[in-house]
């Protein structure tokens, strides 16, 4: 009996000492590696190659700078990319809530049932970007929203003939 109880707590000195010692168990160390991967991922675009990281991306709608909070996700990403030489996208009036624009290729999409507010910015089946002034439900990806009031975006917005314009500043 003496044996096993020695032997116990040898074994519990020397798992004390293995973690003071900075030894980290299997599981910890797996979540380690997961967690510097997706440090990694964070640096690199969907291609894998390095994101402009110290550059943001602008809108202007009817060349008028607009505060945006985008989201952080492959969609924004992708339009970073596109937006890195300048992107200026016509937008037509629908529905009396939004303004609709072809951006000309397919962006990574991740649809979700949304009611939208206005100054919601959202890509609509992949390859066309809605800014809203008004609301809406239907399946979009979120890109980001627009930091106005709800009449200045109106203000905006509520006119045929306007012109969008992304860039990285």
């Amino acid at each position: 009996m003496k044996r096993v109880a020695t032997l116990t707590l040898l074994l519990i000195m020397l798992t004390v000492i293995a973690c003071a010692c900075g030894v980290s168990r299997p599981d910890e160390q797996q979540k380690a590696n997961q967690n510097e991967t997706v440090q990694q991922e964070q640096a690199t675009d969907i291609k894998g190659e390095e994101v402009i990281t110290d550059k943001k991306l602008i809108l202007k709608i009817d060349a008028e700078t607009v505060p945006v909070i985008w989201e952080d996700n492959e969609s924004v990403a992708a339009l970073k990319e596109l937006a890195a030489d300048g992107l200026e996208i016509n937008i037509s009036e629908y529905g009396d809530f939004e303004q609709v624009g072809d951006i000309g290729t397919s962006l990574p999409r991740n649809d979700k049932d949304i009611t939208t507010d206005a100054g919601d910015i959202m890509l609509y089946a992949g390859s066309n970007i809605v800014i809203f002034y008004g609301s809406n439900s239907w399946a979009y990806t979120r890109l980001g929203k627009i930091d106005l009031s709800e009449n200045e975006i109106k203000d905006l917005l509520e006119n045929d003939g306007v012109t969008i314009t992304l860039s990285m500043e």
